[in-house]
């Protein structure tokens, strides 16, 4: 899971918001590509994929799931290996604290955009519905207190699970998840450019989940929505790498350019190894 989402959000961050005239140009999955205006190197993934490490680190080392402990691993996760791709704002925020104490007092929870979700997919694998829900709210509040910001990432959380512990056939997906989530019309399929809400990226990711069958037709359709299109990806490539409906067929050299210093491919194949061998 760790692998393929942190694939997509490399992939998606050169392309997220870019002009559609570079999407078309470029999204055939040949390579990873430089953002027209960002300074990401190409195959470096974002903030997407390094909080999505401090949810997965906190499950692995099973810490109490607190918000304490989780603002810890978040600030833990960006000091060790800052990076540029976190919300300017946010970034700012994190450079400024030393601790998960200072994240907690000082923190804007009100959001509503797509930084809980974007983390949420290592949580599908609780064992229960109901405990990915939890979790996920606890997460989610941390920094996204809202009706919307909390209802994405328990969307998200749960599309993982879904396939994770095989509760129905890849069609079925948005009919779950309405069940669960209610008012948000998951099954309906996005149409159009991704905006910054949380239940945006995770209706778009829903869309390219249901309608594809392979992770390299995924990736392409996640991104050819365009707007925010890394985090599509990250959701719908944390969910679909769990399907045994979606062949896993990402490109090799999308694997091999990824980034691997200390916390790049190697260590998000062995952090996977660990976090999937929880699965009950």
């Amino acid at each position: 899971m760790l692998l393929e989402l942190a694939v997509g959000d490399a992939y998606g961050a050169g392309f997220e918001y870019a002009e559609q005239e570079i999407i078309d140009l470029h999204n055939n999955l040949s390579r990873y590509v430089k953002h027209p205006r960002h300074p990401l190197i190409p195959g470096c993934y974002t903030d997407d994929t390094q909080m999505s490490i401090a949810i997965a680190e906190t499950i692995v080392s099973q810490k109490p799931w607190t918000p304490e402990v989780l603002a810890e691993a978040f600030v833990t996760a960006f000091k060790r290996d800052q990076r540029e791709g976190y919300a300017g704002r946010f970034y700012q925020f994190l450079l400024g604290i030393k601790d998960g104490t200072q994240f907690l007092e000082q923190i804007n929870w009100t959001s509503d955009k797509s930084g809980a979700s974007m983390r949420a997919g290592p949580i599908g694998v609780f064992p229960t519905v109901q405990k990915v829900m939890e979790a996920a709210t606890i997460q989610a509040a941390i920094t996204h207190n809202t009706p919307d910001g909390i209802n994405a990432a328990i969307a998200a959380a749960l599309m993982s699970h879904y396939f994770i512990y095989q509760l129905g056939e890849k069609s079925n997906l948005g009919t779950f998840l309405e069940t669960h989530v209610a008012g948000y019309q998951w099954g309906e399929a996005w149409q159009g450019e991704v905006g910054s809400k949380g239940w945006m990226s995770v209706r778009a990711a829903i869309t390219a989940v249901m309608r594809n069958d392979s992770m390299s037709e995924l990736l392409k359709d996640c991104i050819a929505f365009s707007g925010d299109v890394d985090t599509v990806a990250t959701i719908a490539l944390a969910a679909a790498s769990c399907s045994v409906e979606i062949a896993q067929d990402l490109p090799d050299h999308l694997i091999v350019n990824l980034e691997n210093g200390s916390y790049g491919r190697d260590y998000l194949i062995n952090l996977d190894r660990h976090l999937m061998s929880l699965i009950k």
